[in-house]
């Protein structure tokens, strides 16, 4: 930590409980709290840790915490998730490298902004474009007439297929492969015509991407992602689908093609859905659904497979564990 306990509580606009003076040398989390350390009281559970240990630093949105143990400090903030972002923020910096490493393989008719990074044995394809600031770490392969906007970081071992477009400030991890082809194949007799996939992927601004997750580019048009999106590790998004902005989805989540996903929706993890239906906006769908038909009722909540209202399903629950006794 490079900050005293008054510091971090100033930069959170914070109100500070006990003793100015005591020390912090490392952030921890409450589970393993260490003596001397900052943790952050997020879920309630834990208060008995606080008691449990002397001379920590809470961050807590709960005055009443300040009086399990006097011999802690207290933090107190309005919300401690944005307290927990803005000093892990502080504690770790954002370090920009710049330039070309002699292994990497860039095309001539690429342009690389001198701002940039591209790390060792990564190759950038023909008329690619990448702008300033944005990080392109060891081993990616970067396609032809891609365009990567200011601000991105691509993790190692990335793979960019031709024609995807990625808006600023995006984050993609290692293993994610975006714009392969799609699943598309015509059925004639007893083998399977290949459906070629001319489109792209389309992905706005402020995107994360998880580690190992797919993103397949249009049959005809674009598959896109848009702004805010955030994608768990190893989750299936096929040709054609849209994905609405600020929708976050967990991982192994399959998304089948052409589907429309809207606005401020939240999936869990290992949700399946179907393809060529749509989504309404902030739906809330429960891990390991599976979606069969199109949700057009705007903030439902649903689960089961095949998914349904959630008070229905828990219901319906109820009938047939009392069933099964």
């Amino acid at each position: 930590m490079n900050l005293n306990v008054k510091e971090i509580s100033n930069l959170v606009k914070g109100n500070l409980i006990n003793n100015i003076d005591l020390k912090i040398n490392a952030i921890s989390e409450i589970q393993n709290i260490k003596k001397y350390s900052l943790s952050f009281l997020i879920h309630k559970k834990y208060k008995r840790k606080i008691i449990e240990n002397n001379h920590i630093t809470i961050v807590t949105d709960d005055m009443k915490i300040s009086k399990l143990n006097k011999k802690n400090n207290y933090i107190i903030v309005p919300n401690v998730y944005e307290a927990l972002i803005k000093i892990l923020k502080h504690n770790i910096p954002a370090i920009l490298k710049t330039g070309i490493t002699k292994s990497s393989k860039i095309h001539k008719d690429a342009i690389i902004n001198k701002n940039s990074y591209i790390g060792a044995n990564t190759s950038i394809g023909e008329k690619s474009k990448i702008s300033e600031n944005t990080q392109i770490y060891e081993n990616c392969v970067i396609g032809k007439n891609v365009i990567i906007s200011k601000n991105c970081k691509i993790y190692p071992g990335v793979i960019i297929y031709d024609n995807t477009t990625i808006g600023e400030n995006c984050i993609i991890h290692s293993g994610a492969i975006i714009g392969s082809d799609g699943f598309g194949f015509f059925p004639n007799k007893n083998t399977y015509n290949k459906i070629p996939q001319t489109g792209n992927v389309i992905i706005n601004d402020d995107v994360e991407i998880g580690a190992n997750t797919t993103i397949d580019k249009g049959t005809i048009g674009s598959t896109i992602i848009k702004k805010g999106v955030k994608l768990d590790n190893l989750i299936h998004v096929a040709h054609n689908v849209t994905i609405g902005k600020n929708t976050v989805i967990a991982a192994q989540t399959g998304i089948a093609g052409s589907t429309k996903i809207g606005n401020n929706c939240m999936i869990g993890g290992q949700v399946g859905i179907v393809g060529h239906i749509e989504i309404a906006n902030n739906v809330k769908i429960a891990a390991q659904s599976g979606v069969s038909k199109s949700i057009l009722k705007e903030g439902q909540i649903v689960q089961g497979s095949p998914a349904f209202e959630i008070k229905k399903y828990n219901k319906a629950y109820i009938k047939f564990k009392n069933n099964t006794n």
